[in-house]
C-alpha cells in the first residue's frame, strides 16, 4: 500500500511540475505581449481540495502565492502549509460570522463584497492588532446568483472601506460569467480593466489600486492580455478536482 501511495504520489508530482512549468511560460508569454515585464503578473494558486503536501511541493517549485476557498478547509490544513517560503490569501465567498477565523492567518481577503463584511474584518483586525489588505469583489457580469458589488455602487463601497481602520484597499477582483468562447469573456475583461484604471487615476486615501484579480484556469491568459495582474489558477497546476 505505501508503494503503490508513494507512485501515486510521484506521478501526481511529476504532473505538478509539468503543469507549473506550462503556466509559467504561459505568463510570461501573455505578459510580454500585453507589454509589460512577467514579474508584473502574481501567480496564484487556488488551492481548494489540493493535499498540504502537494501544495508544498508546487511552493518548492517557486510558487509564491496560494489561495483557499473555504475557510474550514483553510484552516485544517493551516499548519501544515510551508508558509515560510508562500503567501496565503483567502479567494472565496466569505461569511461575516466567519471573519475571525481568518485574521492574522491570511495577508489578503480578495473577496469583499460588501459593507458589512468589509466592517466585520476591520473589527478583528483592530482587535488583534494587525492590518489585513482587501480586494473589493465585482460582479461584473450583473449576475443575480453571484456575490460582488455591482459596477454602480463601486465608488460608494471604496470610499466606505477606506475609512475603515486597519483595513487596506488594494485592488480588484472578479469571477466573470461563463462565456461560449474567448471573445465573449475578454468583454467582461476589458470592462473590469476600465474600471481599474479609472479608480487609480483618482487619489483615495487608503486606496491603492496595486492588484487586479481575474482570471482562472480556462482563461488566465486572456485575462492578463486584458490588464490583470494576478491571475488564480487551480485544476490547470493540480489536476482535475476531487470532492469528497
Amino acid at each position: 500500500m505505501t508503494e503503490k501511495l508513494s507512485a501515486e504520489l510521484l506521478e501526481i508530482f511529476d504532473n505538478v511540475k509539468r503543469n507549473y512549468s506550462e503556466i509559467t511560460e504561459n505568463i510570461y508569454a501573455a505578459a510580454e505581449k500585453s507589454g509589460r515585464k512577467p514579474q508584473d503578473i502574481t501567480f496564484l494558486a487556488a488551492t481548494k481540495t489540493v493535499e498540504p503536501k502537494i501544495i508544498n511541493y508546487a511552493v518548492s517549485l517557486g510558487l509564491k502565492y496560494i489561495g483557499e476557498n473555504k475557510v474550514q478547509e483553510l484552516l485544517s490544513k493551516y499548519d501544515e502549509y510551508d508558509l515560510e517560503n508562500c503567501d496565503l490569501q483567502f479567494i472565496g465567498h466569505l461569511q461575516t460570522n466567519k471573519v475571525k477565523q481568518l485574521i492574522g492567518k491570511v495577508s489578503m481577503i480578495q473577496s469583499v463584497d460588501s459593507f458589512k463584511l468589509a466592517g466585520e474584518i476591520s473589527k478583528q483586525s483592530v482587535k488583534n492588532g494587525v492590518t489585513t489588505d482587501i480586494l473589493l469583489e465585482v460582479n461584473i457580469g450583473r449576475e443575480e446568483n453571484k456575490s460582488g458589488v455591482l459596477e454602480e455602487g463601486l465608488p460608494e463601497l471604496l470610499e466606505k472601506c477606506a475609512a475603515l481602520d486597519n483595513i487596506r484597499v488594494r485592488g480588484l477582483m472578479t469571477i466573470p460569467p461563463i462565456c461560449d468562447n474567448k471573445t465573449e469573456i475578454c468583454k467582461f475583461f476589458d470592462k473590469m480593466n476600465k474600471l481599474f484604471i479609472d479608480i487609480s487615476a483618482k487619489t483615495l486615501d487608503n486606496v491603492s489600486m496595486d492588484f487586479l484579480s481575474m482570471g482562472m484556469s480556462e482563461d488566465y491568459q486572456e485575462a492578463i492580455l486584458s490588464g490583470a495582474n494576478m491571475v488564480r489558477v487551480g485544476s490547470r497546476l493540480f489536476g482535475a478536482r476531487i470532492y469528497r
